[in-house]
């Protein structure tokens, strides 16, 4: 496998991430991508390429915690590269993407896929209780008015 080298001259790439009970997504946001290599490592991740103006993008990040770099995943779109990152430890939420509390100002958390899943079987329990506790106050009001009445209204 081939090591990469961080090119002279090169910018980071605006980067959003979400995470999920086994995996990790990285959207890294480059406009056509080219020369697109990526080392996925148990503890980090770098990615380099050229974006459409040909400049040089080198992102490399320190995982929060230890992957299966052997079940990482990178998709080249138009616009982005997705990373799909599998957790060694599921079922633990990731607090941030990297090892360094410091956030690095071209990275960000992508709201608009971020879901407190740590909680979700409990809300998920909350709620089909609810459900439940309904149903039992509706059996518990006694038999159902009668209907009968509402045939005459279809004349």
């Amino acid at each position: 496998m081939p090591k990469i080298v961080r090119p002279d001259n090169c910018q980071p790439a605006r980067t959003v991430w979400f995470d999920r009970k086994k995996y990790v997504t990285i959207n890294a946001l480059i406009q056509n991508p080219k020369d697109v290599q990526v080392d996925f490592q148990d503890t980090k991740m770098i990615l380099s390429c050229k974006d459409a103006d040909d400049n040089n993008i080198y992102n490399e990040i320190e995982f929060y915690d230890r992957v299966y770099r052997n079940d990482c995943r990178e998709k080249v779109g138009d616009r982005t590269i997705n990373f799909l990152i599998r957790k060694v430890k599921e079922n633990v939420a990731w607090p941030r993407l990297t090892k360094d509390i410091a956030k690095p100002a071209w990275l960000s958390v992508d709201f608009d896929n971020w879901r407190d899943w740590e909680h979700e079987e409990e809300e998920g329990m909350a709620e089909y209780e609810k459900y439940m506790d309904m149903l039992t106050d509706i059996k518990n009001k006694g038999e159902p008015p009668s209907m009968d009445d509402l045939d005459d209204l279809s004349d």
